[in-house]
């Protein structure tokens, strides 16, 4: 398969569509990003490398975070962790409050933002220092030694966070949040503002494309079993309310962050992330979107 000039295809067509979407101006950071910007990497199974456009770029990786603090926890807890948390593509906005009054305080998925502070109170419970521990969890992964939290986007976010800060409250209420809501807001910001470019994305999440080892080592972070489950989890509810649409048009798993950034992963085959700050009404990125849907086209690969 030639991925160079199947990327190259559809990174061009991509790139002419005028619309790109609006940016995420609800935090103040996200707000300041050149909407202009646009960037593709892969890595392939066998450790090729294909780049375009602003793809040494850093962006703020938001929820794509959460993939990682899941994989984590799963790691440290095993299949006990689907007790606190559902696994159904929600249908509602990634801050929604709803189905947590009807599932009581029960989150529907990992990726939610109610589900994501669940995992992030479990890591507290489980670990000596959260944020530290995770921290260098995705070093190990992306092998930036150097990578931290962004303390300005952690801030900002921090500072119009209301409805998450309700939500912590509201899932404590029904017990299922064990530690102080205030620690556990604190290490959801922290999470969400790491910043890394699309090679580094890509890289990160080589294990979800390689049955749960690291590509260009063969270290293992999770088991196939778990690997497998968290990439079902990703194509049913890696896009919130639009993850439907983009499992039929796309076909793979993924993720999105409203940093702009999507990664996605063809297991057996390589990993991929896109980033184009400006987002549709779902929250996911426009350009972001419409490239991989123009990428598995043009292919004729997807899982399906």
């Amino acid at each position: 398969m030639d991925y160079k000039k199947i990327i190259y295809k559809s990174f061009r067509v991509t790139e002419q569509l005028k619309d790109r979407g609006q940016l995420a101006t609800y935090i103040p950071e996200l707000a300041r990003v050149d909407p202009s910007m646009f960037g593709v990497h892969m890595i392939t199974m066998d450790g090729k490398h294909y780049g375009l456009g602003d793809h040494q770029q850093k962006f703020s990786i938001q929820s794509i975070a959460k993939v990682l603090s899941l994989t984590l926890a799963y790691h440290l807890l095993g299949e006990k962790i689907w007790k606190r948390l559902g696994v159904e593509p929600s249908g509602t906005k990634f801050d929604s409050l709803i189905l947590l009054e009807t599932f009581e305080g029960i989150p529907r998925n990992p990726f939610v933002n109610s589900g994501a502070l669940v995992i992030c109170d479990i890591l507290i419970s489980e670990l000596d220092d959260a944020p530290a521990e995770f921290l260098n969890f995705v070093r190990e992964l992306s092998g930036l030694s150097t990578l931290s939290y962004s303390d300005h986007i952690a801030d900002s976010e921090k500072a119009t966070g209301y409805r998450n800060i309700a939500m912590c409250n509201f899932i404590k209420s029904f017990g299922n949040i064990d530690n102080e809501p205030e620690e556990v807001l604190d290490f959801y910001f922290d999470l969400c503002s790491l910043e890394l470019n699309c090679e580094q994305v890509a890289k990160t999440f080589g294990y979800l494309a390689n049955g749960g080892c690291k590509i260009n080592d063969g270290k293992r972070v999770i088991t196939k079993s778990q690997a497998k489950r968290l990439n079902a989890l990703m194509l049913t509810c890696g896009f919130y309310d639009e993850s439907g649409e983009f499992a039929f048009k796309v076909g793979l798993p993924g993720k999105s962050g409203v940093g702009g950034g999507i990664v996605a992963v063809y297991p057996n085959n390589y990993s991929i992330a896109v980033w184009s700050p400006g987002l549709n009404k779902k929250g996911n990125s426009y350009i972001g979107m419409k490239f991989l849907e123009e990428l598995t086209t043009h292919s004729e690969l997807s899982i399906f």
